[in-house]
C-alpha cells in the first residue's frame, strides 16, 4: 500500500485537481494506494471540495478544527499511515504539498526506488516558473544555511517537502522518540523529518524534481527572509536531532543525478 500524505490549508483552488491528477497517475501505474489529506483548519471551501472527492476516490480526510501548522499536520499524517499498515516493511508513504508545486508525475519514480530497496527517497527541488529573483535566490540559499548543522550524505536539498518513506523507517523513528517527532517550524520541519528518520534507513536516495511556483493558484505564504531566519535559529535544535548515521546504512545518489541542483 502507498499512502499519499498531503497537508492542506486553504487550498480549495488546487486540492481537487491534485487528487484527480494523482488518480490518473495510479491509473497508469498499477499500485494499491490511499490518499490521506489533513485539512488544517481551512477557512475557505477546502472542506466542501474534499467532501466531494471522498465519494469517488480512496480518500480519508483528517481535520484540525483550529490551524496547528505544518509540523503537526505532517506528523499526524505520517503517524496515520504507520497506524494503518500491517506490512511496514513493504508499504510506503509519500509526502507532498497541496498547492500543485509538486507534480504527481514524480510519484512512480519515488515508488520504484522504494521497491528497489531504498528506505527514504528525497526529491531535490529545482524551482520553475518563479518570476521573483529574490525568492529564487533565497530558496537556493536556504539549504546552505543548514551547512554544519545537518548532514545527510547525498542529500543537498534538506528543505524539500516531497519525499517517500518506507513505513518501517517511520515506525522506528516514532517508537524511539519521546513526545513529538517534529518540533521545529517552517522549512526546518522537512530537514528535521529527514534527519530523524535517516538513522533508521538502510539506504537513502535522491531524485531531481521540479517545484512549479507558476502552478500555485495563490500567492506564496512564505516570507522568504523570515523563513531563512527561522532556519538559522533552528540550527541548534536540528543539530541535537541529528545523531550519526549507522555505519551499515549506506546512502546512494545515482551518478546521473550528480549535477542536479538542490535549489532553484
Amino acid at each position: 500500500m502507498i499512502y499519499v500524505c498531503i497537508p492542506s490549508y486553504n487550498e480549495a483552488p488546487t486540492i481537487g485537481l491534485l487528487l484527480w491528477k494523482i488518480r490518473q497517475v495510479f491509473a497508469g501505474f498499477q499500485r494499491e494506494y490511499q490518499l490521506l489529506v489533513l485539512d488544517d483548519g481551512s477557512t475557505d471551501t477546502t472542506r466542501e471540495v474534499l467532501e466531494r472527492y471522498t465519494r469517488v476516490l480512496p480518500l480519508t480526510v483528517i481535520r484540525h478544527e483550529v490551524r496547528q501548522g505544518y509540523a503537526q499536520s505532517v506528523e499526524k499524517l505520517l503517524r496515520e499511515a504507520v497506524d494503518r499498515t500491517d506490512r511496514p516493511k513493504r508499504d510506503s508513504a509519500i509526502l507532498m504539498h497541496a498547492d500543485f508545486t509538486h507534480s504527481p508525475s514524480f510519484i512512480p519514480d519515488l515508488v520504484r526506488r522504494i521497491e528497489s530497496g531504498a528506505d527514504i527517497v528525497v526529491t531535490q527541488g529545482k524551482l520553475r516558473g518563479e518570476p521573483s529573483r529574490i525568492r529564487r535566490g533565497l530558496r537556493r540559499l536556504a539549504p546552505m544555511v543548514l551547512h554544519g548543522a545537518v548532514t545527510i550524505p547525498g542529500v543537498r536539498d534538506l528543505i524539500s517537502g516531497f519525499a517517500a518513506f518506507r513505513l518501517v523507517a517511520l515506525r522506528n523513528a516514532f517508537r524511539e522518540t519521546t513526545g513529538r517527532l517534529l518540533t521545529t517550524d517552517g522549512w526546518a520541519v522537512n530537514a528535521e523529518l529527514y534527519t530523524r528518520t535517516a538513522r533508521y534507513a538502510r539506504r537513502l536516495e535522491t531524485i531531481p524534481a521540479e517545484e512549479r511556483g507558476d502552478l500555485r493558484q495563490r500567492e506564496s505564504r512564505v516570507n522568504y527572509w523570515e523563513a531563512v531566519l527561522k532556519l538559522w535559529t533552528s540550527r541548534r535544535a536540528l543539530r541535537r536531532a541529528s545523531p550519526p548515521l549507522p555505519a551499515e546504512a549506506p546512502t546512494r545518489e545515482p551518478q546521473r543525478h550528480a549535477e542536479v541542483a538542490s535549489s532553484s
